[in-house]
């Protein structure tokens, strides 16, 4: 893994009981107060708080960021690959990093909650049928940016979210530049040894795969834990609604000091 490279902060904008104002405002602020990247998440219901309170959908609105923004990485946090083709989901990532000028960070997931498959008419199956979907859509979709015209600015970077052993890592090991989880420190050195096995499997060099967490409901000790075990993209999860810039502030400060800024 990449301990030398500096440590970054993405700040995921909750798309739940807040206005497309406040999200827009958010964005803009959060991009000018030298946030790393901004993310959202990929659900049609809100995860936590009023079941049936406001809530936008993902990709629209990460279109509307690479044409807001002009500076900061974007991307899912994560994507659900059951929702849509996955060619299609190659093609609209590869528009919106045209749109973006190569900002776009393609993060992506077998998706969990139930509502959105049910209420949305998606087929929920298992969590082994769904995690199988992902590793065919990743396929489908690193072969058609082969293919479009124009091709992606750049290797548009594949984040993926999760920890399981057998499957997810095994695709973190395949396909992804971000791995993402919620595990503890002393967990990451077995994750990161599974992922490494698996990469030797695969036959590819994961050597500069980034390590990435997150920070919500962790304090300094927590994260500079997080950071000795290899962790250098922290994500923080953030509401628009009741936005608490003050905390963003302080957790850019706790990175700069890591950078040595």
């Amino acid at each position: 893994m990449l301990l030398d490279t500096p440590v970054r902060l993405g700040v995921q904008i909750q798309p739940q009981h807040a206005t497309y104002a406040q999200i827009r405002d958010a964005v803009t602020r959060l991009e000018d107060m030298g946030v790393d990247i901004l993310f959202n998440w990929d659900h049609f219901f809100p995860l936590f708080g009023d079941p049936d309170g406001a809530h936008f959908e993902g990709w629209t609105m990460l279109a509307a960021w690479a044409e807001q923004t002009e500076r900061v990485e974007f991307g899912a946090l994560v994507n659900c690959n059951s929702y849509r083709n996955p060619d299609l989901q190659a093609d609209m990532a590869r528009t919106i990093d045209h749109i973006s000028g190569g900002r776009f960070i393609f993060g992506t997931g077998s998706g969990w909650f139930e509502r959105d498959y049910t209420e949305y008419g998606y087929e929920f199956g298992t969590a082994g049928s769904r995690l199988n979907d992902l590793a065919d859509g990743l396929d489908r979709i690193v072969a058609r940016w082969g293919k479009l015209n124009p091709a992606p600015t750049r290797h548009i970077p594949v984040m993926i979210g999760g920890k399981g052993e057998q499957k997810t890592l095994r695709l973190v090991a395949r396909h992804a530049d971000i791995w993402h989880s919620f595990v503890t420190p002393d967990e990451l050195g077995h994750k990161v040894s599974v992922i490494e096995k698996w990469a030797e499997t695969e036959e590819r060099d994961v050597s500069g795969l980034i390590v990435s967490n997150e920070l919500a409901r962790r304090d300094e000790s927590d994260a500079d834990a997080l950071f000795d075990a290899g962790v250098r993209l922290f994500t923080l999860g953030w509401a628009p609604g009741e936005p608490d810039f003050d905390a963003v502030a302080a957790w850019l400060r706790w990175r700069d000091g890591k950078n040595g800024a």
